[in-house]
């Protein structure tokens, strides 16, 4: 006899749970293979499920429960800022941090309608800079990365979702320094995990996310010291800069970027846990 979506969920969560996982991935992982909404999905709990569809289940299940392989891989998406992303191997999965950063970087470019030339350095699967040309459409913006796998995906996301974007293959901002090109905005959400801290990751994170992605040289600081660096060339002098950091990195950066830019003024911003996760540089304050 078929299981019924309740059974399958039933089983499906206590198997998570005798793996230390999330239980929440199983209805995650029902809904997708099923191709239901969640309400859907709930009004449907006592319909039985196809064998090859619970077949494909099973299947994502045990392999995240035994690999630690992430839901999005399993899946091939993930969702920012309401919209639908496809993620690979070869980019970091849009994390919630990372949707705060956006959030706050829109009202403040809401305050400042002059600034108009935006670049997103480790643009990955080009979250941040396609969600900001489709929230704010007068935006010039430009994504750069040095990979060049992440820059497809990118691509095939600003394709898809429908968001005119320049990409560039560059090692951070080495291209607009080359071409002496000038923005007045840049965000970014670099590799910022120091290699030290490798150990201390789960598996879903450290396995399975680029490390091209993740970590840095110098403490976890040479990314930023780049950037900034770099954006001493680029920037536009009523510029404005964003970046996600680590938890502990807020002295650091907001010194790097005092001593590259001694009259702006820096903020740090807190996640919706308190934790110190955005630097913002502001020179026309």
């Amino acid at each position: 006899m078929r299981p019924t979506i309740q059974e399958a969920l039933n089983w499906a969560s206590l198997f998570l749970k005798q793996h230390n996982r999330e239980e929440k991935v199983a209805e995650l992982l029902l809904i997708h293979v099923l191709g239901l909404s969640r309400l859907d999905f709930l009004m449907q709990l006592q319909e039985q499920i196809r064998p090859d569809v619970y077949d494909t289940f099973k299947q994502m299940v045990t392999r995240h429960a035994t690999t630690g392989i992430p839901l999005q891989h399993l899946t091939g998406e993930e969702q920012f800022y309401d919209r639908t992303f496809k993620v690979t191997k070869d980019t970091l999965i849009p994390r919630q941090e990372t949707e705060e950063l956006m959030y706050y970087l829109l009202k403040d470019l809401n305050k400042r309608p002059h600034l108009t030339d935006v670049v997103d350095v480790g643009t990955g699967t080009g979250v941040l800079a396609i969600t900001l040309k489709l929230e704010q459409p007068h935006l010039n913006v430009y994504a750069v990365d040095i990979s060049d796998a992440a820059l497809r995906v990118a691509k095939d996301n600003a394709n898809t979702i429908g968001a005119l974007v320049t990409m560039q293959s560059s090692d951070f901002l080495s291209h607009f320094i080359e071409t002496d090109q000038h923005v007045d905005v840049i965000v970014s959400n670099p590799p910022y995990i120091p290699y030290s801290d490798l150990d201390s990751l789960s598996d879903t994170v450290k396995n399975f996310d680029p490390h091209l992605a993740l970590f840095s040289e110098e403490d976890g600081l040479y990314s930023y010291r780049t950037i900034i660096a770099g954006a001493t060339h680029v920037l536009r002098p009523h510029g404005l800069m964003a970046f996600e950091i680590g938890h502990n990195q807020k002295e650091a950066v907001t010194a790097l970027i005092k001593r590259a830019f001694p009259d702006a003024t820096v903020e740090t911003k807190q996640d919706m846990f308190g934790r110190d996760r955005m630097v913002f540089m502001y020179q026309d304050v």
